[in-house]
């Protein structure tokens, strides 16, 4: 009896190790955890590249849109004399309203897009940069301009547009626009086209 005792005691601690050794070595629910690891920089990897393309889709699309009516201003089609700035900002909103939507809110008293049209003694007087106000967001009180020039005249048209970065979690990486003291939440989109007019009639 006491050899049997002996061999008990000798076989039940293998016995432990064979049932750890299976635990270790099982794969079951491996796939799950792998998935659970990988899932959020998969997911954000997706959403950064969907990010990026709708709004480069959007960047040119009012690219084109500014080439648009800055043709039309450079022929004479559009003049201060024969349209308005709620007119512009109409004729402005039809070429992008494929995926840019203007309500008549929008038109009358911008809150997203800005057009600054305006004419200068020479190229070189034409400003190249963002104007920003204290806060660091844009000074939307300074490219809010319709001036379009006459025959001749050295003109600029250029867009500004808010576009809403909607995932959270890379909103400060896709943001160009961060005002101090707040957070950024939208990708500023500027686009520019500077011409001489044309001797129209």
């Amino acid at each position: 009896m006491g050899e049997n005792q002996d061999e008990t005691e000798k076989v039940a601690p293998a016995g432990r190790g064979a049932v750890l050794g299976r635990i270790f070595r099982s794969q079951d629910g491996a796939a799950a955890i792998e998935f659970a690891l990988l899932a959020l920089p998969y997911f954000m990897i997706v959403f950064a590249i969907l990010e990026t393309f709708v709004a480069y889709t959007g960047e040119q699309l009012v690219a084109n849109a500014v080439d648009t009516v800055a043709r039309k201003l450079r022929t004479g089609s559009i003049t201060a004399a024969n349209t308005d700035r709620t007119a512009f900002r109409r004729t402005f909103c039809d070429e992008v309203s494929i995926m840019i939507k203007c309500s008549e809110e929008e038109i009358a008293t911008p809150d997203k897009l800005w057009l600054d049209v305006r004419s200068f003694p020479s190229f070189a007087d034409i400003p190249g940069n963002v104007p920003l106000n204290t806060s660091q967001d844009l000074d939307t009180a300074s490219v809010n301009n319709y001036s379009p020039g006459a025959q001749k005249t050295i003109n600029m048209v250029r867009a500004y547009y808010r576009w809403d970065v909607i995932t959270d979690l890379l909103r400060p990486y896709i943001t160009n626009i961060r005002p101090s003291g707040g957070r950024p939440n939208y990708f500023l989109i500027v686009e520019t086209a500077t011409f001489r007019n044309e001797d129209y009639p």
